[in-house]
C-alpha cells in the first residue's frame, strides 16, 4: 500500500505543482501587463519596482491557482489512471477507491491549510505593499510617475497633464485641482517645469516656469464664460503631498488588504458590517476549495475515462468557472445584507462537497 500511496501522491503532487506554476504565470503576467503596461511604456520605472510588484502579485494569484491547479491535477491523474485501467487492476486486488484516494485526501488538507494561511495573512499584506508601491516610486523617483502626453491621476485632488517629458524636464503642463465630485476647480498652466522631492516634508515640488492659472466658478464649473483668469508667474513652486498619496493608496484596497485578525477586530457601522462578514466568510470558505475540488474531481475523472490533457483542462475550467461564479456573485452583493452574502460565500463549497460526496459514494459502491 505504501507503494500505491507514493505513486498516487507523487503523481498528484508533481502535476499540481506544474499546473499551479503555469496558472500563476498566466495570472501574474496578466496582472503585470494590466497594471504596469502604462508605467512600462510611458515611464522610466526601475526594474526593482517591477520585480517587487510581481512578488506582491504572486501570493494573491496563489489563492486562485492552488485550488485550481489541484483540481486540474486530480482530473488529469485519475483520468489517466482510469483510461489505462490502473484503477480496475487495483480494485481487482482488493484496493477500494477510498483507499486509493487516501494520499489525495492528505494533499487536499495540506492545500487547504496553505490556502488558509495565504488568505488570512500573506495575500492581504502583499496587496497592501502593492498598493503602497506607487508611493515608494513617488518618493524615490517622482519623475517615473510622469510621461509624455499622459495624465497623472495618482495624486489625490489633482490631475496633471504633461505633453512632453525629457528626463526630469517637463513641457506644456496643466495641473487641475479636482473636487470630491471630480470637477475641476482651478487649473494651472505652465510652459515647462522641473520636479524635486523633499522627503523631510513628504512633498513633491513641481517647479513651474512661465505659468498662469484660471479659476472656475464654484456654482457653475462647466460654464466656461465664468472662468476667471489669475496672475501670471515667471516661476513658481507647486507643492504636492506624498502623505496624501500614501493615505489614498492605503485606503483604496479596503477590506481585501486587512488580515483576518484586523477584520475580526474591525468595529464597523451596521451598514458596513455585511461587507465585513462577507470578507471573513470568503477567507474561510475559499480555503476549503481544494477539498471540494478533490471530492468532485475524482468521480468526474473516472467517469469520463479519458486521459487526454485537453479533456482534463476542459473539465477543470468548467468546474472552476462554476465555483468562482458563486464567489463573484456573493462578492458583488457584499454590501446588501438582504442577500445574506456571507452565506452565499459558502454555497459553492456546500454544493460541490455534497455533490462530490454523492458521486464518490456511488463510485465506491460499484
Amino acid at each position: 500500500m505504501k507503494l500505491i500511496d507514493r505513486y498516487v501522491g507523487s503523481e498528484v503532487l508533481v502535476t499540481s505543482l506544474f499546473a499551479i506554476a503555469v496558472l500563476s504565470v498566466v495570472l501574474v503576467l496578466g496582472n503585470v501587463f494590466q497594471r504596469l503596461m502604462d508605467l512600462l511604456v510611458n515611464h522610466n520605472v526601475p526594474i526593482d519596482f517591477v520585480l517587487a510588484f510581481i512578488a506582491y502579485i504572486i501570493p494573491f494569484s496563489l489563492t486562485f491557482t492552488i485550488p485550481w491547479g489541484f483540481l486540474t491535477a486530480v482530473l488529469l491523474v485519475f483520468g489517466k489512471m482510469s483510461a489505462d485501467n490502473e484503477l480496475i487492476a487495483l480494485r481487482c486486488n482488493g484496493v477500494g477507491i477510498p483507499r486509493i484516494c487516501a494520499p489525495l485526501l492528505v494533499l487536499a488538507v495540506i492545500a487547504c491549510a496553505i490556502c488558509f494561511w495565504i488568505n488570512v495573512s500573506v495575500a492581504p499584506r502583499a496587496q497592501e505593499q502593492m498598493k503602497s508601491s506607487i508611493y515608494r516610486i513617488a518618493t524615490n523617483d517622482p519623475i517615473a510617475l510622469f510621461g509624455s502626453d499622459h495624465i497623472i491621476n495618482e495624486f489625490p485632488g489633482k490631475k496633471i497633464y504633461v505633453e512632453k517629458k525629457e528626463g526630469t524636464h517637463l513641457e506644456n503642463i496643466a495641473v487641475y485641482d479636482i473636487d470630491d465630485h471630480g470637477v475641476p476647480e482651478q487649473v494651472v498652466y505652465a510652459r515647462e517645469g522641473m520636479l524635486e522631492t523633499n522627503l523631510a516634508q513628504e512633498k513633491v515640488y513641481l517647479n513651474l516656469i512661465d505659468a498662469h492659472y484660471e479659476k472656475r466658478d464654484a456654482s457653475a464649473p462647466d460654464n466656461f464664460g465664468k472662468i476667471r483668469d489669475g496672475i501670471q508667474m515667471d516661476s513658481g513652486k507647486l507643492p504636492i503631498s506624498l502623505q496624501e498619496l500614501n493615505d489614498k493608496n492605503r485606503n483604496r484596497g479596503g477590506l481585501s488588504q486587512r488580515t483576518l485578525s484586523q477584520l475580526l477586530a474591525d468595529k464597523r457601522e451596521i451598514s458596513a458590517r455585511s461587507a465585513l462578514r462577507t470578507e471573513i466568510s470568503k477567507r474561510f470558505s475559499f480555503s476549503l476549495a481544494s477539498f471540494a475540488f478533490a471530492l468532485i474531481a475524482v468521480p468526474l475523472a473516472i467517469t469520463a475515462h479519458r486521459k487526454e490533457t485537453s479533456i482534463g483542462f476542459l473539465f477543470s475550467l468548467v468546474v472552476a468557472f462554476v465555483y468562482f461564479f458563486f464567489i463573484i456573485i456573493a462578492n458583488t452583493v457584499r454590501d446588501n445584507p438582504k442577500w445574506h452574502p456571507e452565506y452565499l460565500m459558502w454555497v459553492p463549497n456546500v454544493l460541490f462537497i455534497t455533490l462530490g460526496a454523492i458521486l464518490f459514494y456511488r463510485l465506491s459502491r460499484k
